[in-house]
């Protein structure tokens, strides 16, 4: 006798529920998402489409929105793959209610409502507030080197960008011409289909790799004459002083600075925004994502990427911005010692009570790690560097410290390693910064959710 299967039929016809929502089972993230949104205020983007003249109806921006969040949570940023999720992937179905958006509706409706989007941030984060994710008791800093959509090949120097920037111009002129001598030739070349005055193959990818190279020959400009008047005013400097004194200041005199860059600073030809940064497997063409967690619940308080290729200038900067976003300042504050810059503590070392190490090196901490605990008064006359040692050698401080370890670190890791997000799709620092605030809303969304799973 042959073995009894269960039934398989792969004509077999069914009969859909009347009801989307039964397509997922209860509880999925897709539901979640789209309760969220429905309480945020959506009205910037509403506004939009209120205020335009159009001719079809726009998709509904709440169902756009859902998407786009909803893709991010999942670690799938590509507008290519969620226009393919439309028609594929059933949660992206039962979000779209029967919508199916293409990549390119996508990708604008990203690129259009940037700004509005950004501001869902701190929306998303009242809400982990108004259920206890939000304790401000300890907030640790860090941040993460991402790579940017470029190559760290396409950077060039000075020289080689006027060289580029000279062959792509005489490209795109040649382009021109050609495409105004043969007018009289249109129907020919073009088509019965085409109106004639399309732009010819090539120029439009040229012109825009063109104007990236002006832009970053602009940036190198920019800097050099930046270290010109920083010479300048030093050698002014000197000069007036050498003048007051009526002695020749002893001393290696300021470096005199060329007015045209040199050949060590480059810029990416790809996306000139973005800088060559060291990590611990070499070195990357990225940016730097900043950003600032809740100890207590692995909530993100704030967020940036910043161009700098270290932490040293962060800290105020993060720490204004978390007293912006929750309306307060955290109690303590951790960070490593990347962060340790004396002109930028100083500002906050009466307000927070910080917690930075002060070495780099691993054996430098491990020996300061084994030195006894501190006892008695603070000596007087002590420096801000001693002072944090000392503070970090106690019980409280290593426990305090400890918490980067379980909180900053694992959720970097949860956007890189569980979400997959290791690049950034967008390019230049303000589109870079809009979607880094997209994958850390939805970090804090994945946090609600998990919340709401465990409370019921």
């Amino acid at each position: 006798m042959s073995k009894t299967y269960r039934r398989y039929d792969p004509e077999q016809e069914f009969l859909l529920p009347l009801n989307i929502r039964d397509w997922l089972p209860e509880g999925h993230l897709a539901f979640f998402v789209n309760d969220c949104v429905e309480q945020l205020d959506l009205s910037a983007i509403f506004e939009y489409y209120e205020g335009s003249e159009r001719g079809n109806p726009p998709y509904h921006p709440g169902m756009m929105t859902k998407v786009l969040l909803y893709a991010y949570c999942i670690g799938m940023p590509s507008s290519r793959k969620i226009g393919k999720a439309m028609h594929e992937d059933m949660a992206f179905r039962v979000l779209g209610a029967g919508n199916f958006p293409d990549f390119r509706t996508i990708s604008e409706f990203r690129r259009i409502h940037m700004e509005a989007l950004k501001g869902l941030f701190v929306q998303v984060l009242e809400m982990c507030k108004e259920v206890g994710l939000v304790k401000l008791g300890v907030v640790s800093l860090d941040g993460t080197k991402v790579k940017a959509n470029a190559s760290i090949k396409k950077n060039r120097n000075y020289a080689q960008l006027s060289k580029e920037e000279e062959q792509l111009y005489r490209m795109v002129e040649g382009l021109l011409r050609e495409a105004e001598e043969t007018d009289d030739e249109e129907d020919r070349i073009y088509g019965r289909d085409r109106r004639g005055d399309e732009l010819p193959n090539g120029l439009g990818k040229r012109k825009e790799r063109l104007e990236r190279i002006r832009k970053a020959k602009k940036d190198l400009e920019r800097i050099q004459q930046e270290k010109r008047r920083e010479y300048e005013e030093k050698r002014a400097s000197r000069k007036q002083l050498e003048k007051e004194t009526g002695k020749k200041l002893r001393g290696r005199k300021p470096k005199p600075v060329d007015e045209a860059p040199d050949n060590e600073t480059k810029r990416n030809t790809t996306d000139p925004d973005s800088r060559v940064m060291k990590t611990g497997n070499g070195h990357i063409q990225g940016y730097n994502g900043q950003v600032a967690v809740d100890c207590t619940s692995q909530v993100i308080l704030a967020a940036d990427v910043t161009q700098e290729c270290n932490d040293l200038h962060q800290l105020v900067q993060m720490m204004k911005q978390v007293q912006r976003n929750t309306s307060q300042l955290p109690e303590k504050g951790t960070m490593d010692a990347g962060y340790w810059c004396e002109d930028q503590i100083r500002q906050f070392h009466d307000k927070i009570d910080l917690y930075i190490a002060t070495k780099k090196d691993w054996k430098q901490r491990k020996t300061l790690k084994e030195q006894p605990t501190p006892r008695g008064r603070i000596p007087k006359n002590i420096t801000l560097r001693e002072r944090m040692e000392r503070k970090l050698r106690t019980k409280k401080g290593h426990a305090v410290y400890r918490q980067r370890a379980t909180t900053v670190e694992p959720t970097i890791g949860q956007i890189k390693e569980a979400r997959g997000f290791r690049r950034f799709l967008l390019r230049g620092t303000y589109k870079v910064k809009g979607e880094w605030d997209l994958i850390c809303i939805t970090h804090n969304m994945l946090k609600l959710w998990r919340h709401s799973i465990t409370t019921t």
